[in-house]
């Protein structure tokens, strides 16, 4: 169930903030109580990230078509399934519509699947495709519009040319913020190793020699 995903990786990004607010924290502990043992593991768990991320591009990238094909199906799932009734899917898909302003996933031709427009002797659409520009202006945000004649006022373009576009156009401005995390990370790992060296050379220079 495409609802069930979203909430399986919402909870993953969870996991993974909270696990980066604790790995600060050690962190932060480790640096001002001077303890070893905390600098380690923050080491550690900085590489860790930091490997997981290069392993996650090169896995992304590698297995791009399938993803992009498990993609098509997961929102082909939410367009058939849609019902207008704001369930977690439904509202995720309405706000891309809205905000990339496209219509279906390849295009206007993936709501024709909906039995809640194909059965309707209505010309329905769903409101997230509507185009601001044309009449009606006072659409709603999500569930389904009804067309005052077959020429619905809706965008033609799919959402998966839109969010490729969004993303060549971008692709500076996201390749920047993922080499700077990384650069980030690698100043953790080379500070923390650092400090770690400090610490133990001044532990040895504090026992007596006989």
């Amino acid at each position: 169930d495409s609802s069930t995903v979203l909430k399986v990786v919402s909870y993953i990004l969870i996991g993974v903030g909270s696990f980066s607010m604790i790995l600060g924290f050690l962190g932060c502990l480790g640096a001002i109580y001077e303890i070893r043992c905390l600098l380690g593991l923050y080491f550690t768990c900085l590489l860790l990230i930091l490997l997981g991320q290069v392993a996650a591009a090169i896995l992304i990238y590698v297995q791009r078509d399938s993803l992009r094909k498990e993609t098509h199906e997961i929102v082909s799932q939410v367009v058939a399934n849609y019902s207008g009734q704001n369930k977690t899917a439904e509202q995720a898909w309405d706000y891309l519509q809205r905000t990339m302003q496209c219509c279906g996933w390849l295009g206007t031709e993936d709501w024709k699947a909906n039995p809640m427009i194909k059965n309707s002797s209505l010309d329905l659409y769903s409101c997230s495709c509507h185009n601001a520009s044309l009449p009606p202006f006072n659409v709603a945000d999500s569930g389904f519009c009804q067309a005052s004649s077959n020429d619905l006022p809706i965008f033609e373009t799919g959402c998966l040319d839109n969010v490729g576009s969004w993303l060549f156009t971008n692709y500076a401005i996201i390749l920047g913020i993922c080499l700077g995390v990384a650069v980030i990370e690698l100043l953790g790992m080379i500070l923390s190793m650092g400090l770690c060296k400090s610490v133990h050379q001044e532990e040895y220079t504090k026992v007596p020699k006989y």
